[in-house]
């Protein structure tokens, strides 16, 4: 079977096609194309490891948001409130003016914990994000 390429076009900050060419040019890329194709391939690879998340689990969400876009901060309360059965703390602190610092630590079923993960990553300002789970030990 032939592999079909795609041309695709995005919109990106300066800043961020600048870092990205950089470490494209020091990991050795041949091209962007390339750069992206294996970033694309890494993201795909960690959403399947997201949906294998199942069971009691114990679970930490790092993120990093600009707390100066209007609603963002607003946006992460309020998902965070439907989910307070599971959250246990949150800890925030701002990086800068415009940049804010926010662990939240949960208990809860896997499922649950991951629905709550997509629904902040999906957040527009949210410019970085990372789950870490431990499945609950017996007791």
């Amino acid at each position: 079977m032939e592999k079909q390429l795609m041309r695709i076009g995005i919109s990106l900050p300066g800043e961020l096609l600048d870092n990205f060419d950089t470490i494209i040019m020091d990991r050795g890329y041949s091209s962007r194309s390339e750069g992206i194709r294996d970033a694309i391939r890494t993201y795909n690879l960690h959403y399947e490891w997201m949906q294998d998340i199942k069971g009691k689990r114990a679970a930490t969400i790092s993120i990093v948001y600009d707390c100066s876009k209007k609603g963002v901060s607003n946006s992460l309360a309020n998902i965070q409130h439907e989910y307070t059965e599971m959250i246990s703390s949150s800890v925030r602190f701002h990086l800068d003016a415009d940049e804010c610092f926010e662990v939240i630590i949960m208990e809860g079923e896997g499922e649950n914990i991951v629905e709550l993960t997509e629904k902040i990553l999906s957040l527009k300002g949210v410019k970085y994000s990372k789950l870490t789970t431990v499945p609950e030990t017996e007791k």
